[in-house]
């Protein structure tokens, strides 16, 4: 008998891949550089020169055991230890390569995080506007996600709705700065009293709450915008990095997760990734992959192309009377609709050919989501179109 589980996941296709399918199909109409598609973040920067070189010298020189040859279990070890440097010298941290566990990206982080620090029935506590693919994530490890209502005047902590949340059966709370879709930055401020609470929290209910930090966009931060690095401020801190943003590299899978070495059992969590590896069929990203990035961990691609972006759509948006907080970073801007039904002004916006993703599958009504990692040629064209459909809707 199938899994009836998974046989009614098929039922809730994912909306912006849905958005994605569209445009590629009106792109084969009418000329994909005529669709004004804002639905997928799919980074559109080149990767840098030197991983492409590294990858060619990894090529050329080291033995095809080593650069295709299983990993160890719990990922490569002069890798890890070089990403622990790396980290340590950005952030003044104090990790070693025994905190560090590869994954096949944030994804792949977050599933070995929430399982290290969760068991079935435990509660994990998310923050609106948020990745929706966070529900299986959480979900189907056993956990179950809840999740805070937002504050859309600053789309940082609703700290009141947080501590009317948080319970005994909060064994961790999934946040995600920058933020997809928001864009937001938690501050200094926020974290600050994030933690204060948290420590409080535990001393309560008498066990760890765990952050579990989802931190794919920590690069991509715009001029002025100050981004806290999350474990400085909670010692219980699993840090979920993946290099598909600030290398441009999102289909060779890879990340890891941190460990705070403050944390818990800090010694203890790589060892517990790997056999949490064994459950569900994880295993380390290719070592080749992992043996390039190591080669590059202080190189970023040219990100520049995301805050023209950002400001262009931004400055725009307003002057058509959208509100909207100014994204402090990632590809993602986070505007009201000008209808309370986003849907209904996403499909109205289709007609135009503008691909935007409502906000319900963020659990925000009344919002959309434009990804803007897309040439900025293609943004200019887009301008008129989104005149043109404000004008003659609203």
């Amino acid at each position: 008998m199938i899994n009836e589980q998974y046989k009614k996941m098929l039922e809730g296709k994912s909306v912006i891949r849905q958005l994605s399918e569209f445009a590629t199909a009106r792109g084969k109409e009418i000329g994909y550089e005529n669709v004004f598609d804002y639905s997928l973040g799919n980074p559109s920067v080149p990767v840098p020169e030197k991983f492409t070189q590294v990858m060619i010298e990894l090529l050329q020189n080291k033995s095809s055991m080593e650069l295709h040859g299983y990993s160890p279990s719990l990922g490569i070890t002069s890798v890890k230890d070089r990403i622990a440097e790396s980290l340590n010298k950005r952030f003044g941290m104090n990790y070693t390569g025994n905190h560090i566990f590869p994954t096949t990206g944030a994804a792949g982080a977050v599933a070995h995080a929430v399982r290290c620090v969760t068991k079935p029935g435990d509660e994990v506590l998310t923050f609106a506007p948020y990745f929706p693919e966070y529900n299986p994530y959480i979900n189907m490890s056993g956990a179950v996600l809840k999740v805070v209502p937002a504050d859309t005047e600053s789309f940082q902590i609703n700290f009141d709705k947080l501590e009317e949340m948080l319970n005994e059966k909060t064994a961790a709370l999934l946040i995600n700065t920058p933020n997809n879709p928001s864009g937001a930055v938690y501050n200094a401020d926020t974290l600050t009293k994030l933690a204060e609470l948290l420590k409080k929290k535990q001393q309560e209910y008498g066990h760890d709450i765990f952050i579990i930090s989802d931190e794919p966009y920590r690069e991509i931060v715009f001029e002025g915008v100050d981004a806290p690095y999350v474990s400085k401020f909670y010692d219980n801190t699993l840090s979920c990095y993946s290099y598909s943003k600030s290398l441009s590299l999102p289909g060779e899978r890879i990340g890891y997760v941190a460990a705070n070495p403050r944390c818990t059992d800090a010694e203890l969590i790589s060892a517990m990734c790997g056999q949490i590896s064994r459950g569900i069929g994880h295993n380390c990203p290719p070592s080749i992959i992992q043996l390039a990035v190591a080669e590059v961990l202080d190189t970023t691609s040219d990100m520049s192309v995301y805050e023209t972006n950002m400001n262009i759509l931004y400055n725009e948006l307003i002057s058509l009377g959208f509100t909207c907080t100014k994204p402090g970073g990632t590809f993602y801007i986070f505007p009201k609709a000008l209808e309370e039904d986003a849907v209904s002004f996403c499909q109205k916006a289709l007609k135009y050919d503008l691909v935007l993703v409502p906000s319900d599958s963020f659990d925000v009504p009344g919002y959309f989501r434009m990804a803007y990692c897309i040439d900025t040629e293609k943004v200019e064209r887009s301008l008129d179109a989104l005149r043109r459909f404000v004008k003659e809707n609203y």
